[in-house]
């Protein structure tokens, strides 16, 4: 077959993409090398939750895992990136109960057994479909170590630190107002409220004295808990109320007495100055009863109806009840005002329901040992590197302010609490097993918060508690995890001390942090909004390495993205032109083998240039690819592809390869491929798909990309005077270019071209390469010169080293230009300031190295020539008009 065969004339991704990754699968190539005279690198995925598809930002998540370690892998490090997914608590829970009951069932009817096998099946299903994504994307994971959070292994590893930490008082069961979620009947972590202002009120009402001295006034948002009222509390040194403390008042509707209390917790600016306590009902009011002996007085059931010490209102759903018992204290004389008002109320992360603090027992993590542990060791060897760096203050601030963590969740999914309770003494044991005489027993029917296990997945996955393990002696700790901003909290933060109590080491070295993707138009994509996108869809149309591409340049770390269909197509665009250029290279390389590949030749100054660019985007991708900066790092690649290589240095090859030196041919084909192929190895960790398929083709050793050798530079191979030629020949040609533009000249039709010099190796520079200006410039005449006198009328540009003209008699209107010569004067003086302003900056003279430096008074040396050079010719054409 010949290659012309191998390659259609157009990028096609679905043909491109068919197959591929099950080869890299069926060949092992994802797997660890085993080699241990290599370094080790790994990563863990963040396991998706199985509760449905992966979306958009899972895809942007996983493509920037899977560049760092196909670079690694390709660098000669010993990779490891363990794949895995998370049962997600609440949230599977919730969507199989969903489904439940749209077949009129409850998971009651089903009892926990049984529903437990029911979402052990549908998280069968959906780790199928997430499998069958990540492969559409791409990412080179290792499925043989492939976990799950419910898994035993990682149980087991639950378990341990269960235990470990309950036997270091860490762990503890306590009654505490929570935060509790009323349609899934579970306490949520104060991390999974998400607050929304909305439109509420501030309820004034009066409570009588018992002695019927008078009233007093109390304003709440939360009417219907007044049922539960046990005190009314006053500022100590308030002097409005101070001859009231002791007193008792009347509880309307309830019609019991409740005593007047003193506590500092009281604002005395805030509204009355007096407020209701009600102890079951609000954190603060807890801690206000603790300090009081208030009893504790709890009106709700789990779903949020009222219960029995409600009296009337037994049954009624909690916000119908507000209603009721406003309408009730109106008509009893004891509601003075409503006061409408916008306020922030918790809402269930999972379920989207108002969350109610509610009065319950739990089991806590003591969060301030494990964070002061955590905080400490930024300050060490252990330090967890933020990328970008910000993200530590915003990580330090929340381990600062972190309150116990309510770690029991009232579900059945998940990793039920290993502690028990003795049936006949209530005595509790918590253990790694159940008791021995389990029949005498009664487990906690809680399990734990998902991100209980979550916190624990960098080496709980790796085979700990078993320190001698052989992935955990071998990959942990981790070296980058690659998360977003939004669970910095969630998780981040928790594996960063569960790890440091656990292994004694930070989960992972580096952590690069990214934003969200958004809609095109800046909002957040969600179902409500019918704005989301499925990243399968766009990969059905513009194929994987389309969408990678757009997904690793399209924002910079920390920042979100805007998805966007015009920049899919830009991202299609750029791999079809990789395409066509490998295309035109390949049939121009006449089955040029590796071994043929040869630099010895004579080359010519684009072919230095080439090889000298070539090393410079090596060395700049490289280093930002250790920054992860892969947007610019895909900047720098899409320049050096798109204009260095297709659009300069094909182009000036084509007069070699259709040329009768054979020699030279050899040297170029050489050339092209080398260029090609080492373009390809830098291009693979983002697109790797086009690149495997066209690197087939290519002259090369190795069976595929995936373990070739990542492109380092080769300093033989570079020309700095070659490439520093080679911009005053672009320079020029785009010069003359440009201003056959302005006169509406094609390059068709041929132009008398004067280049006068002031520089004698410019001069002689470009006599030597009169050959490309006459292809690319297509002049009629052409003298280089230094003794040239500027015609009168001619169109004119100032390069380095030399000024152009090109006499276009009768075309040329002076005044016009006139015009563009001053923009142009302009432009280079805005240049010179620039530079100048770099230059008197004592700060970058002083610290920058000396060869920027140079490089800066360089540029200011050529573009105070330019500019001056501008100058004459307007001041010449002045004398003309």
């Amino acid at each position: 077959m010949t290659d012309e065969l191998k390659m259609p004339t157009k990028y096609q991704p679905q043909e491109v993409e068919a197959g591929r990754y099950e080869e890299w699968l069926a060949k092992d190539l994802f797997k660890p090398s085993g080699d241990h005279t290599k370094e080790p690198y790994s990563m863990v995925l963040p396991p998706p939750n199985v509760t449905g598809k992966l979306h958009l930002g899972h895809a942007w998540d996983t493509t920037l895992q899977d560049i760092i370690i196909r670079q690694k892998r390709m660098q000669g490090y010993d990779t490891l990136w363990l794949p895995g997914m998370d049962h997600a608590g609440i949230a599977t829970q919730a969507k199989v109960e969903e489904k439940l009951a749209q077949e009129g069932i409850s998971r009651y009817d089903l009892g926990r057994e049984k529903f437990i096998e029911t979402v052990w099946d549908w998280k069968e299903e959906y780790a199928s479909f997430i499998r069958e994504q990540w492969s559409k994307i791409g990412i080179s994971l290792d499925y043989s170590r492939e976990r799950f959070t419910l898994d035993d292994g990682l149980s087991e590893a639950v378990r341990k630190v269960f235990v470990t930490l309950f036997e270091k008082e860490l762990i503890y069961r306590g009654e505490y107002i929570i935060n509790w979620d009323p349609k899934a009947k579970t306490a949520l972590s104060d991390i999974e409220v998400i607050h929304k202002d909305v439109e509420g009120a501030f309820y004034h009402m009066s409570y009588s004295l018992a002695d019927g001295s008078g009233v007093v006034e109390i304003a709440t948002t939360r009417p219907e808990t007044m049922l539960g009222d046990t005190a009314i509390a006053v500022h100590p040194e308030d002097e409005r109320y101070k001859e009231l403390i002791g007193k008792m008042v009347i509880l309307p509707i309830v019609n019991k007495e409740i005593p007047i209390i003193a506590d500092e917790y009281v604002e005395m600016e805030f509204g009355t100055g007096v407020v209701k306590i009600t102890p079951a009902h609000d954190p603060n009011d807890f801690e206000v009863g603790n300090r009081h002996d208030l009893p504790r007085i709890n009106v709700m059931n789990e779903d949020g109806t009222m219960n029995e010490l409600a009296g009337k209102y037994d049954g009624m759903d909690r916000f119908k009840a507000r209603k009721a018992i406003v309408k009730e204290l109106e008509e009893l004389g004891h509601l003075i005002k409503i006061e409408k008002m916008v306020h922030s109320v918790g809402h269930s992360e999972r379920t989207g329901v108002v969350v109610e603090p509610r009065l319950s027992t739990q089991w806590f993590v003591k969060m301030a040992p494990l964070s002061k542990e955590a905080m400490d060791s930024q300050a060490t060897e252990q330090a967890v590197n933020f990328v970008p760096e910000r993200f530590e203050n915003t990580y330090m601030r929340w381990m600062e302010n972190v309150h116990d963590w309510v770690i029991s969740r009232q579900l059945w999914w998940g990793h039920r609490i290993p502690a028990w309770y003795h049936k006949e003494t209530g005595e509790l044991y918590v253990g790694m097993e159940a008791p021995a005489d389990a029949e005498n027993w009664i487990q906690d029917p809680d399990v734990l918060d998902t991100w209980f296990s979550s916190a624990l997945w960098p080496f709980s996955t790796m085979g700990w508690p078993d320190t001698e393990a052989p992935d955990f002696k071998r990959y942990f700790p981790t070296n980058t995890l690659v998360t977003g901003y939004d669970i910095i909290f969630f998780w981040v933060s928790r594996m960063i001390f569960d790890s440091l109590e656990f292994t004694g080491k930070r989960p992972f070295q580096n952590v690069l942090i990214h934003g969200l993707i958004r809609a095109e138009d800046g909002r957040k994509m969600s179902k409500s909004l019918g704005n989301g996108i499925d990243p399968m869809d766009v990969i059905d149309k513009y194929g994987s390495d389309a969408l990678r591409w757009f997904l690793s340049t399209g924002s910079s770390p920390g920042q979100d993205m805007r998805f966007s269909y015009d920049k899919m197509d830009a991202a299609w665009n750029f791999i079809n032109k990789i395409w066509n250029a490998s295309r035109f290279a390949i049939m121009n390389m006449n089955g040029l083998t590796v071994d043929e590949i040869d630099f010895s030749g004579e080359k010519t100054i684009a072919d230095r240039w080439i090889l000298t660019r070539l090393n410079e985007t090596i060395e700049k991708v490289t280093e930002l690819f250790e920054k992860f900066e892969f947007g610019e790092a895909g900047r720098y690649l899409y320049n050096f592809i798109w204009d260095d290589f297709c659009d300069w240095y094909i182009e000036m090859s084509k007069g070699v390869l259709n040329g009768e030196d054979e020699a030279a041919k050899q040297t170029t084909r050489s050339i092209l491929a080398h260029v090609l192929d080492q373009t390809l190895r830098l291009l693979h960790p983002i697109m790797p798909f086009v690149t495997e398929k066209i690197w087939e083709s290519v002259p090369h050793h190795g069976d595929s990309l995936v373990v070739a050798d990542y492109p380092v530079v080769r300093p033989e191979l570079s020309d700095e005077t070659a490439a520093k030629g080679m911009e005053v020949l672009m320079e020029l040609i785009r010069s003359v270019r440009n201003i056959r533009l302005e006169v509406n000249t094609p390059l068709s039709k041929k132009i008398e071209l004067l280049i006068k010099t002031n520089d004698p190796k410019i001069e002689s520079f470009l006599k030597e390469n009169e050959n490309y200006i006459e292809r690319f410039c297509n002049p009629e005449s052409l003298v280089i010169s230094s003794s040239i006198v500027a015609p009168e009328t001619a169109m004119s540009a100032v390069i380095t080293g030399a000024e152009i003209y090109l006499p276009l008699a009768g075309l040329i209107n002076i005044g016009e230009e006139i015009v563009r010569l001053e923009k142009e004067q302009a432009k280079w003086e805005s240049e010179v300031k620039r530079v100048q302003g770099k230059l008197s900056n004592e700060r970058f003279v002083g610290s920058a190295p000396e060869a920027v430096v140079q490089a800066e008074r360089d540029k200011e040396k050529d573009y105070l020539e330019k500019r001056d050079a501008v100058a004459e010719r307007i001041a010449t054409l002045k004398t003309q008009q």
